[in-house]
């Protein structure tokens, strides 16, 4: 019996089983299984664990959801491409407006936009294709920490505990008006409830998530704008991750994973790092959780069924900094850090961070293959300051220092270098192998005219020879005579 002729779900079911290779390789068979293969929402499945659902769309969508009518295939094959492109060649934009150093920066791709705050304590708004300033609010009187958004919120907030909130105005030129002038005043809001300064921020669709130095973090429902969930921490709370229903934190040594739907803690690592812990990150998978800390370090763990009885060990661990680790971003497949020592570390995930694609298994500390585990692929450097903040985008590295410049990699063009370097080589080989072709045709050439050349030397060497004989000896008759 063949493939084809199963019944639709059955075949449906048995492409779910397949991972991006296998999807792709089946494609590859037959007319038929192309079809197939190429519209499974399997695609849709791979897209969104890794990068979640595509930007808001400019143009229309088509019945499937995606923006400018392409398949999920199309979509995952090109973004997966993309995410090549930060080994490949890049250009600096340095944004200056700042007056003193800057604290923190976020990246908001599907808008084209980069917020970034510090210790002047103005939030200022970048165009992120033409690095301009769009847009700069008020001074709010302290230092700003903590910058997050999507495409209908932009948060901050800072040393003296209020949340500063915008939301996005409908119809406008640019998202958000964050200077307040000629908007409607119910756009600009505040959140109070912290009792310290307000060290880090994060958005999901329902949900702000809010982190303070005074040891805790908070859950704000966005449709109501008031808190429904505060977590009790140990110390003063430095960094948070919220992924699905639960949200990482980190305070002093420890790192911790609460669930905000019961408001329990799941998880708790202790001395996660010898000295505090700073940053945090999560992943497409829910188990997986990255700190990084004053040590330098930075260590991947599992979380997965765990308790607050264990002791969790690290799954790996990377040291690419000399200094505390301040910041850490993740777009897959790549988790970026900043570093007081003045750098920058990209570290590829790809061969950790790909799950067997199981309905039954899951992703393990004792699954992942110590081979698998790389240095850092890249170290971006020179700044000669302190980093404190980084974001990382599909095609694009955000960070800000002491020095007050915001600094941008842009490596948009990195593939198109690359191709274009590529027929480059691919061209010079080719002329070098004609060359060679046509050397080897002029050698056996001549090897026969060179033949008949040393003949025809050799006769005409003889030939005078005998002429000067021929010469001399009339001369020595007349000499004897």
């Amino acid at each position: 019996m063949c493939f084809t002729n199963l019944p639709a779900a059955l075949v449906s079911e048995i492409l779910a089983r397949l991972d991006p290779k296998g999807l792709g390789i089946v494609s590859c068979v037959s007319t038929v299984l192309q079809a197939l293969a190429t519209d499974h929402q399997g695609w849709k499945k791979f897209y969104c664990e890794r990068w979640g659902l595509p930007n808001v769309p400019i143009g229309p969508l088509v019945p499937s959801g995606t923006p400018d009518g392409k398949s999920w295939k199309a979509l995952f094959v090109d973004r997966e491409f993309q995410s090549r492109s930060f080994m490949g060649r890049f250009s600096v934009d340095v944004l200056r407006g700042h007056s003193e150093d800057v604290r923190s920066v976020f990246l908001l791709a599907s808008a084209n936009l980069i917020f970034t705050g510090g210790h002047d304590s103005v939030v200022r708004m970048w165009d992120m294709e033409e690095g301009l300033l769009i847009d700069e609010s008020r001074p709010f009187g302290c230092t700003i920490r903590a910058i997050a958004a999507d495409s209908r919120l932009l948060i901050t907030g800072g040393s003296k505990a209020f949340i500063q909130c915008w939301r996005a105005v409908e119809g406008a030129s640019r998202l958000f008006h964050i200077s307040g002038n000629g908007t409607n005043q119910n756009s600009e809001f505040r959140l109070w409830g912290h009792e310290g300064p307000v060290t880090c921020l994060a958005l999901d669709p329902m949900r702000i998530y809010s982190g303070s130095w005074d040891m805790t973090v908070r859950v704000w429902d966005r449709a109501e704008m008031n808190c429904v969930q505060k977590f009790m921490h140990a110390d003063w709370v430095m960094a948070l991750a919220p992924h699905g229903n639960t949200v990482a934190s980190t305070a002093g040594r420890e790192a911790y994973v609460w669930d905000v739907g019961s408001g329990e803690l799941t998880t708790i690592i202790s001395n996660a790092h010898a000295g505090n812990a700073y940053s945090v990150a999560r992943t497409h998978l829910p188990d997986v959780l990255f700190t990084g800390g004053e040590d330098g370090a930075i260590r991947l763990f599992d979380v997965s069924d765990m308790s607050d009885n264990e002791n969790i060990k690290p799954a790996a661990t990377w040291v690419p900094h000399t200094g505390p680790v301040h910041s850490l971003a993740f777009e897959y497949p790549w988790l970026v850090s900043a570093s007081s020592d003045g750098r920058i570390a990209l570290i590829d995930l790809r061969k950790i961070l790909t799950p067997p694609y199981s309905s039954k298994r899951r992703l393990r500390v004792k699954t992942i293959d110590p081979s698998a585990i790389e240095p850092p692929q890249r170290m971006l450097h020179g700044f000669g300051c302190y980093l404190f903040s980084v974001d990382i985008g599909a095609d694009r590295i955000v960070c800000g220092g002491e020095d007050g410049a915001v600094r941008v990699w842009n490596f948009s063009e990195a593939l198109e270098i690359e191709k274009r370097a590529q027929a480059s080589k691919s061209l010079r080989q080719e002329n070098r192998m004609r060359r060679r072709k046509a050397q080897v045709e002029m050698n056996a050439n001549g090897r026969r005219a060179d033949q008949c050349s040393v003949a025809m030397k050799r006769n005409q060497l003889k030939g005078d020879k005998s002429i000067t004989w021929q010469i001399k000896r009339p001369i020595n008759e007349k000499v004897k005579s």
